[in-house]
């Protein structure tokens, strides 16, 4: 079977505007979350992580624009350039665009939006990143609530190992919006304070803003420092609620599972777990009963959570981004915000960054109408 490796990364976040800022900034454990007090947007006082607009445009304008680009497309283009750039390939038609989003432009759909509403299909996103870089190929939009960022890593591995594509860049991120911000909160899901993963006390989820990028490729040439392998993956959904997770863990069970067995590795040789962790109550439950299922409950995890976040589209891959760059550290990064464990099964929270050999990392995603995805990975170097 192809060998199929991630590679040339890039992170645009409230903790910096490349991969190598974000890191050093969570391995000192510096939060990019602010408090948020605006009657205007929310009736209660709320936490967020927000990109720097001036900076953004910024950044953006450098790349000499010759249109009008949305916030979230200024995000993905600045974001997806610096990858583009760095793998030194040929866009031709060998090569394969996905975009992954929850949202996409919902934005334009505000009243005092200046952009059409059309902008908000899913599609004209995918065209306008397109037609930006001049890729010969439709972009593929991998929209599957919360596990997209994730997922689009598994869609691109298969595309290649059926010889669609010989490379695949991916972008991902959403905007935060009041109509996001609403809708979590009609779930009291929001947290008023920095979210706490898988600790007794959390109060729900925090919402944040991210625009991540990959290169998966089967060419082991030029591979960055931080490359790693896909050794296998796995997607299923629970059906149980448009919004609860299974109570048993499922179909995040059933997803590992998959992983596991295309991997041909035991849970004995994952040195560590990049877990979605959003510190609701659901939510971490199941993943607890999820990884003692599969003999996971003593592998070190983290959620990242308290540092970006739940950047929804985004999420899966950023994560995924910094746990390469813990495989390249050989670095175990502290899941912050956790202090006592707040759920009913056993699980090896993080909680003091250190330094360790380790090689293989598992990314698990979860989100709304049961989806669940996980990959497993292998440093190359």
């Amino acid at each position: 079977m192809t060998k199929v490796y991630v590679s040339h990364t890039n992170i645009i976040s409230s903790l910096g505007f490349n991969t190598e800022t974000v890191v050093e900034n969570i391995h000192n454990e510096v939060s990019g979350l602010q408090r948020i007090d605006d009657k205007s947007i929310l009736p209660e006082p709320f936490y967020t992580s927000l990109i720097p607009t001036e900076k953004l445009q910024e950044t953006f304008k450098k790349l000499n624009p010759k249109g009008d680009y949305t916030r979230l497309e200024q995000m993905m283009i600045s974001s997806l350039h610096k990858v583009i750039e760095a793998s030194n390939i040929e866009l031709n038609e060998r090569v394969g665009l996905i975009i992954s989003t929850t949202k996409g432009n919902i934005d334009a759909l505000d009243e005092n939006n200046p952009f059409h509403k059309d902008r908000a299909y899913l599609s004209e996103l995918g065209n306008q990143i397109k037609d930006f870089f001049q890729f010969k190929n439709d972009a593929i939009v991998v929209s599957n609530a919360c596990v997209s960022g994730i997922l689009a890593v598994a869609v691109a591995k298969r595309y290649i190992e059926q010889g669609e594509y010989d490379h695949v860049f991916i972008t991902s991120g959403d905007v935060i919006t009041e109509f996001i911000l609403s809708g979590f909160n009609s779930f009291q899901a929001l947290s008023s304070e920095p979210c706490k993963p898988y600790d007794a006390n959390r109060k729900g989820i925090n919402i944040g803003e991210v625009a991540a990028s990959v290169l998966v490729t089967k060419d082991a040439n030029n591979l960055a420092a931080e490359a790693v392998s896909i050794l296998g993956e796995g997607s299923c959904n629970d059906a149980n609620h448009i919004s609860g997770p299974s109570r048993t863990g499922e179909g995040l069970y059933r997803s590992m599972q998959s992983a596991f067995k295309q991997a041909g590795i035991t849970a004995e040789e994952v040195d560590f777990i990049s877990a979605h962790g959003t510190a609701t109550m659901f939510n971490d439950e199941m993943e607890a009963i999820a990884f003692n299922r599969l003999q996971l409950g003593t592998t070190p995890l983290n959620s990242l959570k308290g540092y970006f976040g739940h950047s929804l589209g985004a999420s899966g891959l950023v994560e995924t981004i910094v746990g390469m760059h813990s495989l390249k550290n050989n670095t175990l990064y502290k899941s912050l915000g956790f202090e006592n464990l707040g759920v009913t099964q056993p699980l090896h929270v993080i909680t003091k960054t250190t330094n360790k050999h380790i090689n293989r990392f598992l990314k698990t995603a979860s989100g709304f109408g049961g989806c669940n995805t996980a990959v497993l990975f292998e440093k190359t170097k």
